[in-house]
């Protein structure tokens, strides 16, 4: 698994994610050398993928296991299986009952061409987790490619490659093979980058299906630990839910699954474009029940609490439950090989977390549930909010959350141990330490995913 490095960051955010990891707590508990080992292994495992891809199945459209039957076909004729001993292996979550789990394999032995195709870092991460390559992603191609040609696809890690180039000799990172399904004329002499696939991976480092157009209304690309938020949250038929900053929309249409499209959910971003994602994505899904502006989050409390509006600004206390997903480093995500962000830019986020949590206190009704989540692995954006928040507002109690198949809360934030076990951080880190192949796919998946952190209040 050595194939990609760590996670490249700049020195002084190596050094203050290294200072998280062996705080005074952590260190009491394992010692240095556990320490320094478990930061190790998770600088390594943010830089590859997941072993599994997860996706969420719309069960108030279909039953699971008819979904599963109809993914399965789908993607039997989008792999051309050729007999029942490629059988495609779908598995469901033991605790997660609309999660359907699909292994990843690879590092796989692919051979790298000279024809080379550069695409940009995130378009390589979404490669790397079974994506094909769409046009925008690519910035070099060779001089003369057209359609039918092979080439091999790698991704500029440090962002130095001059789009338009036919080659680039930076530092960059192999993810396979794959045919151009676009020529190189296309891409670059067009007004705006044509549509549908540029190059389709036909052997990719890591290869999972690409779910590109597959069943748009009945599976939905998720992490796992995003999944498990909406459970968390534990939304009700009839109830009034807002999703504070819910773009591109994969929780907030999960929530009105939940609550079988029955209630409201309310959901507020404050870019349009991606307002018009989380509309789309409620559309494509058939919920009718999902109502998306395009608001900032900060000041989503109305100044006069009598005033009754259907969209924001909102009086306080106008809803059962609020999933506040908040903006953050966003340090968990795999997989990742380079960030270039300073440790200014990497610190910035937990007043904005606190602002947005400040509104949502107030519009959550007493006696709501107010779940806290991020995608990131930092102790400031995670166990030292939730310390600020217990203090901020004594009328907050930490709920046990369900499912709850994360590890528990990490040291270093003063709190105790019984309101450590309340909390769910998924730590990647801790996927390096199955090394038992045969397990479970379900059981493997829980211990491999993204960096997240959940935290789930009641307003008493």
């Amino acid at each position: 698994m050595s194939i990609f490095p760590r996670i490249s960051l700049k020195p002084e955010v190596t050094e203050y994610l290294r200072s998280v990891f062996l705080n005074k707590e952590v260190l009491a508990a394992v010692g240095h050398q556990e320490a320094e080992q478990r930061f190790q292994k998770l600088l390594l495992c943010l830089s590859h993928p997941p072993s599994h891809t997860c996706v969420r199945a719309s069960t108030h459209l279909a039953p699971l296991e008819e979904i599963r039957e109809k993914l399965r076909g789908e993607l039997k004729k989008e792999q051309a299986c050729s007999s029942p001993a490629e059988e495609i292996q779908i598995v469901t979550h033991p605790r997660v009952d609309d999660v359907l789990l699909l292994p990843v394999d690879g590092p796989r032995p692919v051979t790298q061409l000279s024809s080379e195709v550069v695409v940009g870092a995130q378009c390589g991460s979404a490669v790397l987790r079974g994506a094909h390559v769409f046009p925008p992603g690519i910035i070099a191609c060779p001089k003369f490619m057209k359609v039918g040609d092979v080439v091999s696809v790698s991704f500029d890690l440090e962002g130095r490659c001059t789009r338009g180039a036919f080659s680039f000799q930076g530092n960059k990172v192999f993810v396979g093979n794959g045919v151009a399904e676009i020529d190189r004329s296309s891409i670059f002499c067009a007004d705006e980058p044509p549509r549908g696939v540029g190059v389709r991976m036909v052997e990719p480092l890591y290869r999972s299906p690409s779910f590109d157009g597959i069943l748009p209304s009945l599976v939905f690309l998720q992490n796992l630990p995003s999944v498990v938020v909406g459970h968390v949250l534990g939304p009700q038929p009839g109830e009034r839910i807002l999703d504070m900053c819910a773009a591109p929309g994969g929780k907030t249409c999960h929530i009105a699954a939940l609550m079988g499209d029955q209630g409201e959910v309310v959901a507020l971003d404050r870019i349009r474009n991606k307002v018009d994602q989380i509309r789309q994505n409620a559309q494509l899904l058939h919920l009718q029940s999902i109502k998306a502006y395009c608001f900032n989050s900060v000041r989503a409390v109305s100044d006069d609490p009598s005033q009754e509006t259907e969209g924001p600004p909102f009086p306080p206390e106008s809803f059962d439950r609020v999933l506040l997903d908040a903006p953050c480093s966003s340090l968990g995500q795999r997989p990742s090989m380079s960030c270039t962000w300073s440790l200014k830019e990497t610190c910035s986020y937990p007043p904005l977390q606190r602002k947005l949590f400040h509104a949502a206190v107030q519009l959550v009704k007493k006696g709501g549930v107010l779940v806290y989540s991020t995608c990131t692995v930092t102790l400031a954006e995670n166990e030292e909010q939730v310390a600020w928040a217990l203090k901020t507002f004594p009328y907050l109690t930490l709920q046990p959350q369900e499912p709850h198949i994360g590890a528990e809360g990490m040291l270093g934030a003063g709190l105790s141990a019984e309101q450590l076990r309340l909390l769910q951080r998924f730590r990647p880190e801790l996927s390096w330490e199955q090394t038992d192949t045969t397990a479970p796919l379900a059981c493997r998946a829980d211990r491999d995913t993204i960096g997240f952190f959940i935290a789930k209040f009641l307003k008493i």
